[in-house]
């Protein structure tokens, strides 16, 4: 099956795949796609990523005017997005699985110690088995900080969750070459060479604010981050079960494995003086791909962020590793050489058990 391999999958529905010309919600639709997932989840992590708001938002204030300032977005998405997430959630309580709403600003995404905080988010929701529904923060964003298309959002949005496949359904069957006579599906792209990017249309839908282009330069970010993205049409019901039956979609394979792609972005970060000293215990945990926990450090050298990427050193100086610190060099200081259980008792309030999870770091 086409998704057999797949453990973690970003869904992006556009707005032209969730709402229909007149505004309304597409319960029908939706219902068959949840229908899908239902099918999938099993050992499976999903994700949503669902535009729609202001378009609900314009039906539902009957405002038809389709360009807008940007005080008046923000002001519609904000009740849009009431409405959004109210049909996801009736829909998926019919079959007994819990959402969970997630709202995301650029900054949140390309800033490393909010990106942290928000995969953090991705997990625990994975962990009481209910599914994000993200969208963009419109009501606060501005032109300027703005993503302006779920596209390049999902693909964050897969890098965050450390996803394996992102699937963006659209209103055609994927990427076409451009054909005098007749248009063409591509199947594959394994280069975004020039060919490629000159088969991207900028035609957009009544309430899209993408296109191919930004689809583009979400298979970019995919493609750089180990993560396979597919474009296919998302008008069918069951859309899920359709993709894996005809195959019809346009695939992006990514250049590097998702783990060489985490370590590369870990390793590529500004370098920071700041050090960790750990204890041979502490050592051991790390080659058996164990998180460091506060019990096993016993020196914080420098002074540094939650979030920045610290060097990580043995009792003898030598270069362990080097990973993303959940806790400041502060903190740290305090609760260092303890037992995770006391941590939440030293600090005066609640945080996470590991210094640096195992999946910010990277040994040497």
């Amino acid at each position: 099956m086409l998704l057999n391999n797949s453990k973690k999958i970003v869904i992006k529905l556009g707005s032209s795949t969730i709402v229909d010309k007149k505004g309304i919600f597409k319960e029908k639709w939706a219902s068959t796609l949840i229908k899908d997932i239902k099918k999938l989840k099993k050992n499976r992590d999903i994700t949503i990523v669902s535009s729609g708001a202001i378009a609900l938002g314009q039906n539902y204030l009957k405002i038809k005017k389709k360009k807008l300032k940007i005080e008046m977005s923000q002001a519609i998405a904000s009740v849009g997005q009431i409405q959004l997430i109210d049909n996801f959630q009736k829909l998926f309580k019919k079959q007994n699985i819990k959402i969970g709403q997630i709202l995301i600003t650029p900054d949140d995404t390309e800033q490393r110690s909010r990106a942290l905080n928000a995969r953090r988010t991705f997990e625990n929701l994975f962990k009481i088995g209910a599914i994000p529904i993200v969208n963009e923060n419109d009501t606060t964003a501005t032109s300027e900080i703005k993503y302006g298309d779920n596209d390049r959002l999902a693909a964050r949005v897969a890098q965050i969750v450390g996803a394996d496949t992102l699937i963006i359904f659209t209103d055609v069957d994927g990427l076409y070459k451009n054909n005098n006579t007749k248009k063409k599906l591509i199947k594959e792209v394994k280069i975004l060479n020039k060919e490629i990017l000159a088969s991207a249309e900028k035609k957009r839908s009544a309430y899209g604010s993408g296109g191919m282009a930004t689809k583009l330069d979400a298979a970019k970010i995919c493609m750089n981050s180990g993560c396979k993205m597919y474009i296919t049409n998302g008008q069918y019901l069951n859309p899920l079960s359709k993709l894996i039956k005809n195959e019809m979609y346009t695939c992006f394979y990514p250049k590097i494995s998702k783990l060489d792609a985490r370590k590369k972005w870990i390793i590529s970060s500004i370098n920071s003086s700041a050090k960790i000293c750990i204890d041979e215990g502490a050592c051991k945990a790390l080659s058996n791909k164990k998180s460091l926990l506060a019990a096993g450090i016993t020196e914080v050298l420098g002074v540094f962020k939650k979030g920045e990427n610290i060097l990580v050193i043995d009792g003898r100086g030598n270069e362990i590793a080097r990973g993303l610190s959940s806790f400041t060099s502060k903190e740290i200081n305090k609760i260092k050489g303890l037992h995770s259980s006391q941590i939440e008792n030293i600090l005066g309030y609640s945080s996470k058990s590991e210094v640096i999870h195992k999946n910010d770091i990277v040994i040497f």
